[in-house]
């Protein structure tokens, strides 16, 4: 029989980083995970390079049913915290658009700064070990795996939700913690790609891969950055913001053109350049293929010099108030991230405990807590994690 102060399920960001706290403050740690390596979701994120963490990680860059839920977690440790551990490392990082950071070499350097803070910590970390039964016992919890029974004092789940489940993804989370009588929050996929029904897609298939800034709005939120054409509808981050926002049957608008009053600036063209072809002026602000299906949508042909105020309107609200309705989302398949989860009501704010079972945490992305696309998940794994390693 196994005794440990603290067992740690999952050993992705939250889990390792809960393990390493609670380790150095001398408890016992079992890190235990059904993954072959740990960190396999730093391993892929921010294209490899691993965003994480982001220099405006505020409470306003978080969706949940309680906003004020991560207040205390996150101004207890910040990103000025993990960016002082990551600079006694000498990982090398650059600062991109939005307040973004990202490691300059690879991500595995977070991976291995992780597990060797793990070993420092004395944290025994066990991979490919799949918990089969947690019960309560008189002085914690007691663990089932493969016949083998574990005893710990505290509990922590950090398995994550359902996103990308051909990396592992599973519900355990969520049905350890109906187990102990915490409710869940609905789920969804989130920094998703967005998808068109047939006859929306049939007017842009041929834009797929084509990339502009766009301000992309639901209701009375709206991002500006890249918005990516593809071949099932639209993607690129502006789409995965609102993504977590839009519900089915939502309708969304886009301005392709942000800076640019169109309408105004077809005006302007006519009387200065009114020999040129309505997609050629167009394409003197949008690319090639966008203006072509701009014009082709408002069934506008002929040159510029030739159309009507009522036409350039037209062409105009096109491109600066285009308004759509997606079918549907890519689904989890390839959500960067879960929307809702384990009901923040029935969790301490200050150490992310159960108030229906002491000595239970969890943390990370299956509480219903999630960011904006940008580093923020990262952040509230760390933040998240921090404040019940202090306690576990």
């Amino acid at each position: 029989m196994n005794q440990f102060d603290v067992v740690v399920i999952g050993a992705g960001a939250a889990g390792m980083f809960c393990a390493i706290e609670a380790g150095r403050r001398g408890r016992s740690v079992l890190l235990v995970d059904h993954a072959s390596a740990p960190g396999e979701k730093i391993r892929i994120s921010g294209g490899g390079r691993c965003n994480f963490t982001n220099v405006h990680a505020k409470p306003n860059n978080f969706i949940s049913q309680n906003k004020h839920f991560c207040v205390s977690a996150l101004k207890r440790y910040t990103p000025a915290d993990f960016i002082a551990r990551v600079n006694k490392r000498n990982i090398a990082w650059h600062e991109k658009a939005l307040g973004q950071l990202f490691c300059d070499g690879s991500s595995k350097q977070i991976i291995d700064m992780l597990v060797d803070e793990c070993r420092q910590a004395d944290v025994d970390i066990k991979l490919e070990t799949s918990i089969d039964r947690i019960e309560k016992s008189a002085d914690g919890y007691q663990l089932f795996s493969g016949g083998k029974q574990i005893n710990c004092n505290s509990l922590v789940i950090a398995t994550g939700g359902k996103s990308i489940p051909k990396m592992g993804a599973t519900d355990f989370a969520y049905k350890t913690a109906k187990q102990f009588g915490l409710s869940i929050v609905d789920t969804r996929p989130a920094l998703v790609p967005l998808t068109f029904a047939s006859d929306l897609l049939e007017q842009t298939k041929a834009l797929s891969g084509v990339s502009t800034e766009a301000v992309v709005g639901c209701k009375k939120t709206s991002f500006r950055e890249a918005l990516l054409f593809t071949h099932r509808g639209i993607s690129g981050p502006s789409i995965l913001q609102i993504s977590s926002y839009w519900r089915e049957g939502d309708e969304i608008e886009i301005n392709l053109a942000p800076d640019t009053d169109l309408f105004e600036k077809l005006r302007a063209m006519r009387q200065e350049k009114g020999k040129l072809a309505v997609q050629t002026a167009i394409a003197d602000i949008l690319p090639k293929r966008l203006a072509d299906a701009i014009v082709a949508r408002a069934d506008v042909k002929g040159k510029i010099g030739d159309q009507p105020d009522r036409q350039l309107k037209v062409l105009g609200d096109s491109a600066n108030h285009w308004r759509l309705k997606p079918v549907g989302s890519e689904g989890y398949r390839t959500a960067e991230v879960t929307l809702g989860g384990i009901d923040t009501d029935g969790l301490s704010s200050k150490t992310m405990e159960a108030k229906s079972a002491p000595g239970l945490y969890f943390i990370g992305e299956a509480v219903d807590v999630t960011g904006w696309l940008g580093g923020y998940n990262f952040q509230w794994a760390w933040s998240s994690a921090w404040a019940a390693g202090q306690v576990a």
